[in-house]
């Protein structure tokens, strides 16, 4: 369904503090759209969205539309809230955030990065290169890039890199003409009820590359793998540490700041040709391989080696991706966005393997009962790369269902499987209180979740 907005239209966004919310509703102001929106509380993103003279209003009242013309609602509203309610009896347009996102997109030449994990290093990465090669694109990402202080950018030429949303497969509305697609996880499976459902999705996207177009696909997932047999349109290449990838990686050394490593291209009808000593601020084979996803689709569309080799070495990073807070009686303190099993064993296999004479602390907050629920069996081998775990309370995000399980079993079950010492607290005092008694000396402590947790690490330094 395609929908053409006039200047004049009044768009609401309901739930417009969320990271993709608040991008897409950035874009759509600096093109000269009357936007305006509302949330729960408010955030980092509603204090940037007002200084760009975007009115948010906080709560969910029929009243805040009282004088829209469309409505755009992001996947966490449900249908009992009164915004959505007023918009459905008044019989306005309403349109999640995908939809809303594809029509905006579509005159635009689109980088589309797909994938259950590392979308939005990935896209960051992207997204440095390309302004790098100076071809000043649109950028709508999930998190805050540290170079722009923000989730979005309008660009002056046609280019736009764009992180998708595959939760609720409004993805599938985006048209693109570059693709990634990262990997493949048990992610979203309320939506899509099955893991095949959701395989389905991701080769239904595949699928739709245009002729003119590539879809990056990295060959070490072991989900992608099985897609890519299943897919009709042959149009994509496929990158990472597989020996049949069209972009390998090679050569993987790292350390504390930085992780350097080669890239060997075959393409078809081509001589092999290598981009030596690429170099990325970042620690682990996840942003290895986020960094080869960029470095591919900039490589196909004619960036010079030296530009993303440029592009990528001075990668600012994206907040909440593993970002260093403070040090505290000689031990780091590190921010991390990770709350599924896949991200936490990847961002703790990566410090192993480079703090080698540090004790780990992780701190998680799971997030979501529904997710806890579902995959418990998968967070609890996810700690194996940590010394000490310190499990906070559950993070529910408006849930309000039964875990159906004690959560001390769970604690039990990670001490079991992952081999781990574990503490459990049940609010931010306690947290600081074990840290003021019990972490000091050569440590490196991450906290871990899509909660609340990282206001508290970032609250740490003004209680300790």
């Amino acid at each position: 369904m395609n929908v053409k907005l006039a200047k004049t239209e009044i768009i609401h966004f309901v739930g417009i503090g969320g990271i993709g919310m608040s991008g897409l509703a950035i874009i759509m102001n600096g093109l000269g759209f009357h936007v305006q929106g509302s949330d729960l509380i408010e955030s980092k993103n509603t204090e940037r969205l007002k200084k760009l003279n975007i009115k948010v209003l906080i709560g969910h009242k029929k009243k805040n539309i009282s004088n829209s013309t469309i409505v755009v609602i992001s996947s966490a509203i449900k249908a009992n809230n009164p915004e959505y309610k007023e918009a459905v009896l008044r019989k306005l347009p309403i349109f999640k955030r995908g939809e809303m996102l594809g029509n905006i997109v579509s005159l635009m030449k689109n980088v589309v990065v797909s994938g259950s994990h590392g979308k939005t290093t990935t896209t960051s990465l992207i997204s440095s290169i390309f302004s790098m090669a100076k071809l000043d694109p649109t950028i709508i990402n999930g998190g805050v890039l540290n170079s722009y202080k923000n989730s979005a950018r309008l660009g002056k030429s046609e280019w736009c890199i764009l992180e998708s949303d595959e939760s609720d497969g409004s993805f599938l509305n985006i048209p693109f003409i570059y693709s990634i697609v990262t990997n493949v996880d048990k992610e979203h499976l309320d939506f899509y009820k099955s893991i095949g459902n959701l395989k389905s999705k991701f080769i239904e996207f595949i699928n739709k590359t245009p002729s003119y177009g590539k879809c990056f696909i990295c060959s070490d997932d072991k989900i992608n793998k099985s897609i890519i047999k299943k897919i009709e349109n042959k149009n994509f290449f496929t990158y990472g540490i597989e020996k049949k990838s069209n972009f390998l990686i090679k050569n993987i050394s790292q350390t504390k700041n930085f992780s350097k490593f080669d890239v060997q291209i075959s393409l078809p009808n081509k001589k092999t040709k290598y981009i030596k000593n690429i170099v990325i601020p970042m620690i682990g084979i996840h942003n290895i391989r986020n960094s080869t996803a960029a470095l591919a689709v900039s490589y196909i569309i004619g960036v010079t080696d030296n530009i993303i080799l440029k592009g990528l070495k001075t990668f600012n990073g994206v907040q909440r991706r593993f970002n260093y807070l403070f040090k505290f009686q000689g031990t780091d303190f590190v921010d991390d966005y990770a709350h599924h099993p896949t991200e936490i064993s990847s961002v703790l296999e990566g410090v192993k393997k480079v703090y080698t004479e540090e004790k780990i602390y992780c701190i998680f907050q799971p997030h979501r009962v529904s997710r806890l629920k579902s995959l418990k069996d998968e967070f609890s081998k996810s700690f194996s790369n940590a010394d000490y775990l310190i499990l906070c309370p559950i993070y529910k995000a408006g849930e309000n269902i039964k875990l159906n399980f004690k959560y001390e079993q769970f604690a039990k079950q990670i001490i079991k499987n992952s081999k781990v010492k574990l503490i459990m607290i049940n609010n931010e005092n306690e947290l600081k209180k074990y840290v003021t008694q019990n972490i000091y000396g050569k440590n490196i402590v991450i906290g871990m979740g899509a909660g609340s947790v990282s206001q508290w690490m970032r609250n740490l330094p003004n209680k300790l």
